[in-house]
């Protein structure tokens, strides 16, 4: 298993953990209970969820891909746009402090969410590209 693998296999197991489940299936009572702020409606959630399931797919290919001997450039393509601009958004939400009033599990989940798309980003970039 190359570097690239890797990579791949941190993204897809901390994209359904931390992201795809909770915000598919948990409850909006547990979402609350953690500390996320409450939406207005949970749709725009459960939207999003499905969003990052759909990431979860195109990384699964490029894990299948890499694994094989190929390169899934446009794969990493879609993980450094996507990891990078979350992790920008995050850096800019961690600065203006945005969820300094939240649960603390919800702080976890921002500042863990912020160093790992930022990990994500590097790695993908100093594997698939350079």
């Amino acid at each position: 298993m190359n570097s690239l693998a890797i990579v791949f296999i941190v993204k897809i197991t901390f994209t359904v953990l931390l992201w795809c489940l909770p915000l598919l299936l948990f409850p909006e009572s547990l979402l609350v209970k953690l500390g996320l702020p409450k939406p207005s409606t949970m749709q725009f959630l459960r939207l999003l969820g499905m969003a990052y399931l759909a990431l979860v797919v195109g990384y699964y290919f490029g894990l299948m891909e890499t694994l094989n001997g190929g390169h899934p450039i446009n794969i990493v393509w879609v993980g450094i746009v996507s990891n990078g601009g979350a992790c920008l958004i995050l850096l800019i939400n961690a600065i203006l402090r945005t969820w300094q009033e939240w649960e603390l599990p919800a702080q976890v989940m921002m500042w863990l969410s912020l160093f790992v798309t930022g990990g994500i980003t590097i790695g993908l970039i100093f594997t698939g590209l350079i």
